[in-house]
């Protein structure tokens, strides 16, 4: 077994506000009625405002009574007559998104009318039963709940801070989630977060170097012990509805694994303790259907000078395989103005994915399509992001503006596109992640993620000839980097060049003595050339800092028996099976361990077990067919 890394850039599931379009005063009537709380304006607020201000919410106020929408009946005449309230950032008419939060002309002006003449309360028998929120998790008690173990404290005062809070998954055997919630802790500072997998503890070595809990950063390079590609938008705001995965795109937690909360926080004046909880959500029914995200970005090209209304920055991808469209997520700092996604098929038609007039970063959000959207190979995926750095931009945090550049600080600014994909094959998805890389390359020539993530897809798919060239860059730009080691030297053991692959591990252990991958690659190396003490010393290093990690176990007990350790290896190869009784190799070797002791019944058992579990292993079926003859020869 190979254990690969790759590196994916952060973003990660989103929920959307309810649909529909509520009741309006009819223009048409008004000499002879006006808008009242309980007739027309009640069903308004408590659809498209309630989910956001109501009492514990997100919103600063409470509109569930007449009361209090009386009190602020001007206001919000006003904020919903320049559409910046409800929030909703996509255009009407550019894209067909679930829980579309939009108003009406006809819910606007019965706002306004309702407001001009006297906010009248009307008849309470007709008014709307107001609606309820839970206070706690909305789709019920969670199967699991990771609590952060200690509060991040926000300062008082200061720019927008981004934090990473590390939450160890206390799982032992790979669970299928269906629906994933967040508890903020503190709704008032946290303007949204997003959830990342981290298989390989860096996100936990980081935080461990870093005094108190969690460590800043807004966008993150995680290296994965697969070829995985964040697949989910793992995304949560105030106000948005938890959501249910689609059937049969659960998301797989494995062991060892940690979820790194990535906090957008806003000082509010005060200091502020905040203390997430993350629910999750299992289904026993593993995923059919596996969707990718692909990132279209271009933060190379921004250097936005002041003064400049109208900062133009593109990118686009050619899609090599065909592809569903399942949601989208654009995302860009204070000085974005517009944005717009469009897909351009083959036959030069070109399709609507989302368009954004006036963008504002404190309404990002992802957005899922109403209908999956098939886009055919060949088709050209762009952006279009329009940045306005002058002081007639209300949210441009510079005053007098400045040079702004790209970057991972609030001041710096972004040009991010991600798109949610079910591609036609699994196998496509290496196909897709070439065509990402690539074209990240011929933007930043050299660059690590693109080389790194491009060499493991080569891999992947068995081209080594074309994979370690390109892994061999990868270590050139980043030498200290362990995970590009990792690849480069599982790739020299691919090639049949198992010395090299060695001097690789063993500098990839020099660099980050505790990376489990490259140590656990390093001993199975070591077994191939027949350096077995070595390698059974590096593998009882790895079981005593991972003792859960069955597979280890299994090589360990493999390389005792090949010593002469027949107890010792008994011993960990038992121990194997109890944490993964689906290891058709351990029950193979204990099946050999017995047979040499005597023990025909008990090899019996473990061969046909083995047999089970890999049904086509010629060389078990030989041991078992051999045991079972020794057993039916007549006694001397």
């Amino acid at each position: 077994m190979i254990r690969l890394g790759v590196v994916a850039s952060a973003v990660v599931v989103a929920g959307l506000s309810a649909t529909g379009c509520g009741h309006g005063w009819s223009g048409s009537g008004a000499a002879e009625h006006v808008p009242t709380f309980a007739g027309e304006v009640a069903p308004i607020l408590f659809e498209h405002c309630a989910p956001c201000h109501h009492p514990g919410g997100a919103g600063p106020f409470s509109l569930i009574s007449y009361s209090e929408a009386k009190k602020r009946a001007r206001q919000i005449a006003k904020v919903t007559s320049r559409r910046y309230m409800p929030p909703w950032l996509p255009e009407s008419g550019r894209g067909r998104f679930l829980g579309e939060n939009r108003l009406t002309d006809l819910q606007i002006a019965t706002l306004g009318e309702w407001a001009r003449s006297g906010a009248l309360e009307g008849d309470p028998q007709h008014q709307p039963r107001a609606p309820a929120f839970a206070a706690g998790w909305q789709l019920g008690p969670p199967d699991l709940v990771i609590a952060a173990p200690e509060p991040y404290v926000l300062p008082a005062e200061g720019s927008d801070v981004f934090w990473n809070l590390v939450f160890p998954a206390p799982v032992t055997r790979t669970r299928y989630v269906r629906a994933m919630e967040i508890l903020p802790g503190n709704k008032r500072v946290v303007h949204h977060a997003n959830v990342l997998l981290d298989r390989s503890g860096l996100g936990r070595a980081r935080d461990a170097a870093t005094p108190g809990p969690g460590f800043p950063g807004m966008d993150l390079e995680i290296a994965s012990s697969q070829f995985e590609p964040d697949s989910h938008f793992l995304f949560w705001k105030p106000s948005t509805p938890a959501v249910v995965e689609p059937a049969g795109l659960a998301w797989r937690l494995e062991p060892a694994t940690d979820l790194i909360v990535n906090l957008h926080l806003q000082p509010s004046g005060k200091v502020e303790p905040i203390q997430p909880s993350i629910g999750l959500y299992f289904t026993d029914t593993p995923p059919a259907r596996t969707p990718m995200l692909l990132q279209l970005e271009h933060d190379g090209a921004l250097d936005i000078p002041p003064g400049d209304a109208a900062f133009e920055v593109t990118d686009s991808l050619e899609l090599p395989v065909d592809v569903q469209v399942l949601g989208v997520y654009p995302h860009a700092h204070y000085l974005g103005k517009t944005f717009e996604g469009v897909a351009r098929l083959p036959d030069g038609t070109s399709r609507w994915l989302i368009r954004v007039p006036n963008w504002d970063l404190n309404w990002q959000g992802v957005f899922q399509l109403a209908e999956p959207l098939l886009l055919p190979k060949g088709t050209v995926v762009s952006m279009r992001w329009v940045y306005d750095n002058t002081s007639a931009n209300v949210r441009n945090p510079s005053t007098p503006p400045i040079r702004v550049r790209g970057g991972n600080r609030a001041s710096d600014e972004m040009a991010h596109f991600w798109v949610q994909v079910l591609p036609s094959r699994p196998e496509d998805r290496l196909l897709l992640q070439d065509a990402l890389m690539r074209a990240r390359l011929r933007k930043y020539p050299g660059d690590f993620v693109a080389l790194a993530n491009l060499g493991s897809s080569l891999q992947t798919q068995g081209h080594l000839d074309e994979a370690i060239p390109v892994l061999r860059q990868a270590v050139a730009a980043r030498p200290e980097d362990p995970g590009a080691r990792n690849n480069l030297a599982t790739a020299l053991k691919a090639a049949g060049r198992p010395d090299e692959a060695i001097a690789e591990f063993e500098r990839a252990l020099r660099s980050r003595p505790d990376y489990a991958d490259a140590e656990y690659n390093l001993a199975t190396t070591l077994l191939v050339r027949g350096r077995t003490r070595e390698a059974i010393a590096h593998l009882e290093h790895l079981v005593r800092a991972h003792p859960e990690d069955a597979v280890a176990l299994s090589d360990l007990g493999a390389a005792y028996a090949t010593s002469g350790r027949s107890r010792d290896a008994e011993v960990a190869l038992e121990r194997s099976v109890r944490l993964e009784p689906g290891n058709a190799r351990a029950h193979f070797n204990l099946g050999l361990l017995a047979a040499a002791r005597g023990q025909a019944a008990a090899a019996a058992a473990h061969f046909e077990e083995a047999l089970r579990l890999d049904p086509a292993n010629e060389e078990t079926a030989a041991a078992l067919a051999e045991v079972r003859a020794a057993m039916a020869r007549p006694r001397r």
